[in-house]
């Protein structure tokens, strides 16, 4: 067992992927802080967080240029309402004194690399397709096509494929135009780069990719399938979305240095996904699996795994789990290799409403190493 990493990965100059059960113990950001500000000084030059990848553009102004306050891009550069944990604070706020007085080639940078929605809602795409054609200043009315953005926003627009706005003539009218903006913003590339920035280009597309991708989204909630059905090519839209913003976070940061990607084991493992709760039976194709296949052998992929935690109130794991083998191992935290005793079973004391999904055997199998974290709030204070 070791609290280095290089231990049982090879870093490389692709993405390191390092996964956690549950968003909702601190203890994996403490630790993933600390990970980071090692790898920092190792050849890393950025950090992506399962996080609106638009939203995130603000904190990656703040760590690298100091725009803005810590205040402002806590508030308003994280979804699902990440950036009122005290850890991705602390991130923000390390990643700015890093980078000052530090030349802009060996600043590390901020990404995010979810797409702007939740799996059972999703926003207007007004936003974004407006960025994008006052970028390309054109004259172009989307107003009468959009309608009111609560038509989008609402949760039945996606629960509820009859109230989905996704498949009427006016959303088809505006992925076609989405479609011709980003054309043109790839054709008029030199002119608007030279007027502009190359900097401001790309934002014009982050934006632009967003609104396509959540009008695919809408379009997929706008199909008339059985509910597990639904959700779970939902949810498959969405990774594929995350699958995307991950390869091109990497191709703009290939020139820099290595990436840290942190996110759900469920949206970074290799292997399907599956989620059986009750009520849902859900599998689909993670954005890991599609990054790794794509990106080849510069994908990693270290699954978090959690023995106890008082903040969600999960027990010490049981002896015969795999999380009750680690447990035996691992004294605080540390990476260990993912092979699991031959009889070791997934634990079975834990319920879905404390957001916390077990190891599995499939998760396992298709990991380099295991990130293991025996006692939440005590592992995470010991590896400050």
């Amino acid at each position: 067992m070791s609290q280095d990493i290089r231990h049982f990965v090879t870093a490389s100059d692709g993405l390191l992927a390092l996964g956690e059960p549950t968003h909702w113990e601190p203890a994996f950001g403490r630790v993933r802080n600390e990970l980071f500000a090692r790898l920092a000084g190792r050849g890393f030059r950025s950090i992506a967080l399962e996080t609106d990848r638009v939203a995130a553009l603000a904190v990656d102004d703040f760590v690298q240029k100091g725009v803005g306050t810590l205040d402002t891009v806590m508030r308003e550069g994280f979804s699902h309402d990440f950036g009122e944990l005290d850890v991705n604070r602390q991130l923000v706020a390390w990643m700015r004194e890093y980078n000052e007085n530090r030349a802009p080639e060996e600043r590390v940078a901020f990404h995010g690399f979810d797409a702007p929605m939740e799996t059972m809602s999703a926003p207007s795409p007004r936003r974004y397709l407006e960025h994008a054609r006052d970028y390309l200043e054109l004259d172009l009315d989307l107003a009468s096509l959009l309608g009111e953005d609560e038509r989008w926003s609402r949760q039945e627009a996606v629960m509820d494929p009859a109230r989905s706005p996704g498949a009427t003539a006016e959303a088809e009218r505006l992925r076609s135009i989405a479609d011709d903006l980003l054309v043109m913003l790839y054709v008029r590339a030199p002119g608007l780069i030279a007027a502009t920035s190359r900097a401001r280009w790309f934002r014009a597309r982050t934006h632009l990719t967003a609104g396509l991708g959540l009008l695919r989204y809408h379009k997929q909630a706008a199909q008339h399938l059985e509910q597990n059905a639904r959700i779970s090519r939902l949810s498959a839209t969405r990774d594929a979305l995350m699958a995307q913003n991950l390869l091109d976070i990497r191709s703009a940061e290939s020139g820099r240095g290595a990436t840290l990607v942190c996110g759900h084991n469920r949206h970074l493992q290799r292997n399907p996904s599956i989620i059986r709760v009750p009520g849902l039976d859900l599998e689909w194709v993670s954005a890991g699996a599609i990054t790794a296949v794509l990106s080849g052998e510069r994908y990693t992929f270290v699954a978090g795994s959690l023995g106890r935690s008082e903040v969600l109130g999960v027990p010490e794991p049981e002896p015969d789990t795999y999380e009750g083998s680690l447990q035996r191992r691992i004294a605080t935290w540390g990476f260990a290799t993912p092979a699991a005793d031959a009889s070791a079973r997934p634990r079975t004391d834990v319920a879905h409403q404390q957001r916390y999904i077990p190891l599995d055997q499939e998760t396992l199998d298709a990991a380099d190493a295991v990130l293991h974290i025996s006692v939440g709030a005590l592992s995470a204070e010991a590896g400050r």
